[in-house]
This record gives structure tokens, sequence and C-alpha cells, in this order.
């Protein structure tokens, strides 16, 4: 039995310091081994602080404040065990309320005096809506649900008139969305960024994946998406234009020879991006698993600043918000972002005819320092013919699909 500290564990190299962005326990309550009792934020990402012990907790640095990497946040002393909770109040009045009505119900009829009686439907109704019988008549008559029913809408008429909120609410930036912010403003800067579209039929893609994707499922336990197949596009299509894939430093052009995608994950704290290392080489199916454990760890705040680092190209969805065409912006230092939005079915022209196909409009945005228009258009285009004809996207046919779904 001992006092444990409790220190600020390092995201990444580079950081020196983190700010505690909120407390979720309260200062000398109970917590229990391996619970996420902090949340602290940097520059680039926001990671939780976790209970070593089960005991009471006392807090250190306040939230709002910065804490050295290291340093020590908060203590819990392990002597301490955890006292049973009695039963709530509110639990115990909520049972209350509900005999109370139990027993208004049961009772044929309920005087209220001699002169005013009050049906029991009206009686419940009137202690369900916290009325009494001046609410409800001046005089001497039995009060009806009606009447009650008729002084509840006025009540909320009158209710929605009167109370009308024009409050401000100020909250602090978070130093994530400091940093984002200033990202922000710089790419629109620093670079020379354009946008470029087409669009793309999913037809094969959508074929494929209702194929396979019970047994996809059954083999690998996640969802066999549309992710994973325009990541092994773009992937491939990098490597054949490798400017797309290179980015500025200095007075140089850098032109790394390996493909690191990075996924643009949606979390309650801000955007992230996880890398998917080495796209190039990876099988359809190894994209896919590491595209949702990714995913599910920058949603549950595990995710290191390892695994967001050193991306070469990025793809974002907002498809999955319903956007049908937007302009994304560039991820710095990378020269290009691709932008995937939502499927819609709508007629097209195929061979001189009209018919309806499940449609996706894509967007590459890009680095005009860079990249020239010819170059980006035509690795756009070359996502599209992968993407409309996946044999393609099998090594030229040399991989069976069962190799890249791993089944």
């Amino acid at each position: 039995m001992m006092i444990i500290e409790v220190k600020v564990p390092s995201p990444g190299e580079s950081i020196s310091q983190v700010t505690v962005a909120n407390w979720l326990v309260a200062d000398g309550s109970f917590v229990t081994k391996d619970m996420e009792v902090a949340e602290l934020e940097s520059d680039k990402a926001t990671l939780p602080l976790i209970a070593p012990e089960s005991g009471k907790i006392k807090i250190i640095v306040d939230a709002g404040n910065n804490v050295a990497i290291g340093a020590t946040a908060c203590t819990i002393d392990d002597s301490v065990k955890e006292i049973i909770k009695q039963e709530e109040p509110q639990k115990v009045e909520q049972a209350k309320v509900k005999q109370e009505i139990k027993q208004v119900v049961t009772k044929p009829e309920i005087e209220i005096n001699d002169e005013i009686k009050i049906t029991p439907l009206a009686q419940k109704m009137m202690f369900e809506n916290n009325l009494n019988a001046d609410d409800i008549i001046l005089g001497s008559r039995k009060i009806t649900s009606k009447d009650v029913e008729n002084i509840i809408a006025n009540k909320s008429l009158h209710h929605d008139k009167t109370i009308i909120n024009r409050s401000e609410e100020r909250i602090a930036m978070s130093s994530l969305r400091k940093k984002l912010s200033e990202r922000l403003v710089a790419v629109k800067n620093q670079t020379a960024m354009l946008t470029t579209f087409n669009e793309v039929d999913l037809t094969e893609i959508i074929s494929i994946r209702n194929r396979y994707k019970d047994e996809f499922f059954k083999n690998h336990g996640v969802k066999l998406g549309f992710m994973s197949f325009f990541a092994k596009a773009t992937a491939i299509s990098l490597k054949l234009f490798p400017v797309v894939n290179s980015k500025i430093e200095n007075d140089e052009f850098i032109f790394p020879s390996y493909v690191d995608l990075g996924i643009a994950v949606q979390t309650d704290k801000g955007l992230m991006v996880p890398i998917l290392r080495n796209a190039d080489i990876s099988p359809i199916f190894e994209l896919e698993k590491s595209i949702f454990n990714l995913a599910e760890k920058a949603r549950k705040r595990r995710i290191s600043l390892e695994e967001m680092e050193g991306g070469t190209f990025t793809i974002t969805n907002g498809g999955v918000f319903g956007s049908l065409l937007s302009t994304p912006i560039l991820n710095p230092p990378q020269s290009a972002i691709l932008g995937m939005h939502n499927i819609i079915e709508r007629p097209v022209a195929i061979n001189g005819k009209v018919e309806i196909r499940p449609m996706m409009y894509i967007a590459l945005s890009y680095d005009h320092r860079i990249l020239d228009g010819k170059d980006s258009v035509l690795f756009l285009k070359k996502i599209k013919e992968f993407i409309e004809n996946p044999n393609l996207i099998l090594n030229n046919g040399n991989d069976s699909i069962d190799y890249q779904l791993g089944l």
C-alpha cells in the first residue's frame, strides 16, 4: 500500500510538454486500474492519462494547465478501497412517483373538496405536468382530461413565447485545434493549391465487394469496404507518378521510394491521419485491416504520434458524411491529397445508352509549385481507371483476387 505518482507519458520525441485538457474524474474520487482519468493534448494529438492502479486520486495539475513530459499529474492512494454506493435518491424518488401514479390510477375518483371532483385520468395528467385544481378551473364543477389537455397546450405555447435563450458560451480552443488552425492558414499562405476533379463508376468494385464480403468478414473479422480499394489504386498510381508522392524541403525536391498513405479519420477530438506504411506493396486485405485498426485506435485516443507521422500522401472521405463534392485541403509537406465523396446512383451514357450507375466524384488538390496540371489530371485519371477496372489493381493480373483479399 502506497501513494503512486502518475507521470505524464511522452506522445513523441519532439514533444516536451502537453496540456491537461480535461479531468474525467473528480478530485478525491475512487478510480480503478486502467481507467482513463484525464485527457492530455499536444499540438499534434490527444492522448489519455491512464490510472496504473485502483485507489483514491489526488489531482496535482489543474485542467487547462501545461505540464512537462514525465512530471506528476496526479497521485493514487492504493490503500483506499471503493465505497459501495447507496441507492441514488433520484431512483428512490422515481420509484415513489411511479407508486403515487399507480395509486392515483387505481382510485375510482379523487375528491379535492366538497365541490370539485377530478376523474382518475385527469388527476394523473395533472400530477405528471405539475398542475393543481386552481390551474385548471375557477369555480365549482368536475375537472375532466379535456380541461387538463387545454391548459397544458396553452402552457406550452406561453412557455415557447416567453422563454428565449440568447446567451453566448465561450470555450477555450484546445491545443490541437489551435495547431490545426495555424496549419490550415499556412496551407493557404505557403502553397499554390489547386484542385482538379473527375468521376468514377463503382459498379465493378461494388460487385466484388458484394461477392466476397461475407467470406472476407469470416476470414478477417472486419468488413470489406471501399477505402482499401482506393488506397491500393492510389498507392499504385503514386508509383507511376512519383512527383505526386514528393515534397519540397528547402530548395530541393524529395522523392520517397516508398508510399505511406495517410487516411483521414474524424474523431470527437478532431481530425486525425493514421499512416498505412508501404501501402504500395500491401495486399488489399492488409490495407483493410490496418485502416480499421488504426481508425479504432484514433477514435479511442489510443494512437501514438509515430502512427501518424511521415505520410507521403493523404486520402480523405467526405462521403461518409454525405458530401457530394468538396475541395480537400493539403496536408503539408505533402504535395497532394485525394478527396472521396458520396456514392450516388445517377444516369450516365454507356456505349450510347443511358444507364443508372453508382457514381462518385473524386477530387485531387495539389501544390502547383510541385505538380503541373498535366501530372495531376493524369494521376487522377489513373485512379479512376484502376477503380473502374479492378483487375488492373492486381499487379496487371499477376495476383488473384483471392490473394489480394486474403481468402
